[in-house]
C-alpha cells in the first residue's frame, strides 16, 4: 500500500452567522484566518495546505499568505460540505487516490490550532488497521463546561467510536441536580478537527437527509445518521474556536500570553 497522501482543508466563508467577517477578525496584528492557515502550514506530515472558500477576497488573501486556495460554491451548507464538493481537486493536488488520501478539516476560526494537533491526527489515522473513516479528537471536559450549549459534547463507546454529538450535556444523569452531574460520570468535549478518509467526502453529497443535524447544526451527525462510524482519539485539553463576540475577546486576551503547543 503506497503512504497516506496528507491535505489540511480549512472552509471558510465571510458571511457567518453569528459573527460575520470573523475570520478577518485581527488577533494579535494578524487575520484570524492567517493565523490558522499559518500554523497549519508548520505541522511536518501535511502534503499540502488548502484554503477552501468561496469568497474572491479570501483567495486573494491566502494566496498572498502563500497558501493554495480551492474556490467553492456559496450554497455550501457545512465545512464539511464544502471541503467535500471539492475533494477530487484536493486528491489531484497531492497526487493521491481516494482510498489513501487523508483530509483534515479544520475550521478557519481556531486561530491557535497547534499544528501537532495537526501531526497527531495523521499519526493516529495511519496506525489504524482498518483504515478508520473518519476520526476526531475529543477531551475530557471540566465540570463547568457541561452545559455550556456553545461546546459540544461527545458521547463515546466502549471502543472508542462516537455514540452522539450534542450542544446538550450526555449523558443525562436521571435523579441528580445538573450541577453534580460531573461528579457521577465522564463527559467528552469535542475539538472540532475531522480527519477524513478522501472517498467518504466523496460520497457526502449522496449521504441522505439529516434531521438530527438539522436541529443540533453539527455537521458531523449526518455521518452518523448515514451508519458512517466516527473514531474517536483522547488529547489534552480544548482548542478555542471563535463563534461569538465573547468568544474573539477571549482569544485577543489570550494571544498576549498565547505559547505554542498550549491549547487555550
Amino acid at each position: 500500500m503506497a503512504p497516506m497522501k496528507v491535505v489540511v482543508a480549512v472552509p471558510a466563508r465571510l458571511e457567518s452567522s453569528r459573527l460575520p467577517r470573523k475570520v478577518l477578525a485581527r488577533i494579535a496584528g494578524k487575520p484570524m484566518l492567517q493565523h490558522v492557515l499559518e500554523r497549519c502550514q508548520k505541522a511536518s506530515t501535511p502534503d499540502a495546505v488548502v484554503l477552501c472558500t468561496d469568497s474572491i477576497e479570501l483567495q486573494k488573501l491566502a494566496l498572498e499568505w502563500g497558501c493554495s486556495v480551492a474556490m467553492t460554491s456559496a450554497d455550501c451548507a457545512s465545512g464539511s460540505e464544502r471541503i467535500a464538493s471539492v475533494v477530487d481537486h484536493l486528491i489531484a493536488l497531492v497526487d493521491g487516490v481516494s482510498s489513501d488520501t487523508l483530509v483534515i478539516n479544520v475550521q478557519g476560526d481556531q486561530p491557535f490550532i497547534d499544528p501537532c494537533a495537526v501531526d497527531s491526527m495523521t499519526m493516529e489515522f495511519c496506525s489504524r488497521q482498518p483504515t478508520p473513516d473518519v476520526l476526531t479528537p475529543v477531551y475530557r471536559m471540566a465540570a463547568e463546561r457541561i452545559h455550556d450549549p456553545d461546546v459540544v459534547k461527545t458521547l463515546v463507546s466502549a471502543n472508542g467510536n462516537a455514540i452522539y454529538f450534542s450542544r446538550a450535556a450526555i449523558p443525562h444523569v436521571r435523579g441528580v441536580p445538573p450541577s453534580e452531574w460531573h461528579a457521577h460520570t465522564s463527559y467528552w468535549g469535542h475539538v472540532g478537527i475531522y480527519g477524513y478518509r478522501a472517498d467518504v467526502l466523496q460520497r457526502w453529497l449522496d449521504l441522505p437527509y439529516s434531521p438530527l443535524e438539522k436541529v443540533e447544526m453539527l455537521e458531523q451527525l449526518r455521518l452518523l445518521e448515514a451508519g458512517i462510524q466516527i473514531g474517536t482519539f483522547p488529547v489534552e485539553g480544548e482548542s478555542l474556536s471563535v463563534d461569538t463576540s465573547e468568544h474573539l475577546a477571549i482569544a485577543r486576551r489570550k494571544a498576549v500570553h498565547y505559547v505554542p503547543g498550549q491549547e487555550i
